[in-house]
């Protein structure tokens, strides 16, 4: 069984050859502005070593190429390649004091932002109607937005994880009307928070034509490769989806990098539960493994100012990078960096700016460059420099930290060399083989997920845990999964006393492997 694993930075695209649950091939290239060739210039070369290792074609062995991408989350940071999203909310004459894209960010709202409509209809917290959906508001509604040249549309309705009816029916209502629109609804995305989730399901709607270019631009890539291998791309829980899927829910693969990373390391050191760091060349993420899966952040999260409420790894980003700058005689430590620029511009690689390799370099944590070149360094801004990038770390590390107990950490990423070997409420850290390319590794080793969060009202405690796993598993073998090897990842309920008739708040994850790699499996 082969599988080839990808993650495109924003620096770098990292690859690996995975076969036969080994790394056989591993990469590291620059990304380029088109995606397309620097995927697959990837693609190529991982497979020439695989194929050099392998000592025969792999070429029709590989049954799947993973892909994890920050290019969405770029979009959404750097305010480009976004489309103009119509808004529909579904409430009135409740929540007309808080319009949609009322607690965006001046920038992204004006490059998001079109058409408004609030439309009665929806229901409260307990099921009940708040007014009639207004079905001819609807029709109207649809033929503004397609006069207006409008493709994406994203629908809001209040409580609708509760009761979806009203977004569903809506998007019939405009399809009839409009059939060219690319409709996103919240309920399929978000929580009961209605900004949170109405923003997710803008979010969303503004990136989906990105999605189909990105997923395009790769498929090609992969047939350019002469490769026939499905494609999917990672999400931000650490498991995989269809292509297809991916171009509908783009916001699933927000901080996919990060995750790819941990899964990486929980493989790479054999760690169900660890804390990972991740270092790359402007930034280090933190995050925490349970049970072999990103530890999922239960709070409000900001994607680019947008603060969304929908299923997201919890992680701490801080300044400390292999091209972080140093100033100050090593009394300032970033958080500006070099970035991409280190080879050039890193006093050990012939530049002239003092960084956070040149302090590992010069306190011999790594052999890198050329150390002559920081020989003149004193020593007291080499220690002063080394103390406060192991104290952010440290820092770092104990705010991620949700037990008083010693955990082990596993260290990856091109700049895991900073890491200090002695972290307090550390128990061991631990450094794996491949850690550069951890990223691609997790990608390679995902398997597909499903999941549902939702509540039930007026049912029996057991009879709702039964329906939540039901669809769970339902949602996986859609998205590509063997029923047979579907395992139960999380269950969680919660029962909310607020509302009324028993509502039982209720949170499933499953994962199993692809059809087609339970096939190789077997045979």
């Amino acid at each position: 069984m082969s599988r080839i694993g990808l993650d495109v930075g924003g620096t770098n695209t990292d690859a690996v050859f995975f076969h036969n649950d080994r790394v056989i091939a591993a990469l590291k290239t620059p990304t380029t502005a088109d995606v397309f060739s620097g995927v697959e210039k990837a693609l190529s070369v991982v497979l020439e070593k695989a194929e050099a290792a392998l000592g025969r074609s792999q070429r029709d062995a590989v049954e799947a190429v993973i892909i994890g991408t920050t290019h969405f989350t770029n979009a959404v940071i750097e305010r480009r390649h976004l489309d103009k999203v119509a808004a529909v909310r579904i409430g009135l004459p409740a929540n007309a004091g808080t319009p949609p894209f009322i607690d965006w960010p001046d920038d992204i709202r004006a490059v998001v932002r079109s058409q408004i409509h609030m439309v009665a209809g929806g229901h409260e917290f307990d099921g009940r109607r708040i007014a009639p959906l207004d079905r001819a508001r609807l029709a109207e509604i649809a033929r503004s937005i397609s006069a207006a040249g409008l493709r994406a549309v994203a629908i809001t309705s209040v409580f609708s994880p509760l009761d979806a009816g009203d977004e569903e029916e809506a998007r019939d209502i405009l399809l009839r009307q409009a059939p060219d629109l690319d409709i996103t609804l919240s309920h399929e995305l978000g929580r009961i928070g209605l900004l949170e989730r109405e923003n997710v399901a803008l979010l969303n709607a503004s990136l989906r034509g990105l999605a189909r270019t990105t997923t395009g631009a790769f498929r090609r890539a992969i047939a350019e490769s002469g490769l026939s291998a499905p494609l999917y791309l990672s999400q931000n829980d650490g498991t995989i989806i269809r292509e297809e899927a991916a171009s509908r829910f783009p916001v699933y693969c927000f901080a996919s990098g990060p995750t790819n990373s941990i899964r990486g390391a929980a493989f790479l050191s054999g760690l169900k539960d660890a804390i990972v760091v991740d270092v790359g060349g402007t930034t280090s993420d933190i995050g925490c493994l349970r049970g072999g899966f990103p530890r999922e952040a239960n709070a409000a999260v900001e994607v680019g100012g947008v603060r969304t409420l929908f299923r997201m790894p919890d992680l701490l980003a801080i300044g400390v990078g292999g091209g972080t700058i140093i100033a100050d005689e090593g009394a300032r430590v970033g958080p500006q960096s070099v970035g991409y620029r280190l080879l050039s511009e890193g006093r050990v690689f012939g530049g002239a700016t003092l960084t956070a390799t040149d302090i590992a370099v010069a306190s011999g944590w790594i052999a890198l460059g050329e150390a002559e070149r920081i020989a003149d360094l004193p020593v007291n801004v080499v220690e002063r420099a080394a103390r406060r990038l192991s104290a952010l770390i440290a820092d770092g590390v104990d705010r991620m930290k949700t037990d008083a107990g010693a955990q082990p950490l596993v260290a990856v990423g091109g700049g895991s060399f900073l890491v200090p070997g002695d972290i307090p409420g550390i128990s061991e850290v631990i450094r794996v083989e491949h850690a550069d390319v951890a990223n691609a590794v997790g990608a390679a080793i995902a398997q597909i997920g499903g999941e549902i969060d939702q509540i039930f009202v007026e049912r029996p405690r057991e009879q709702a845990l039964a329906e939540a796993q039901a669809e769970a598993v339902r949602r996986a073998v859609e998205a590509g999964a063997d029923p047979a090897t579907i395992e139960v990842l999380e269950i969680e309920d919660i029962p909310l006393s607020y509302m009324p008739g028993n509502a039982l708040r209720v949170r499933v994850r499953v994962v199993g492997d692809s059809l087609r790699r339970a096939s190789a499996a077997a045979a």
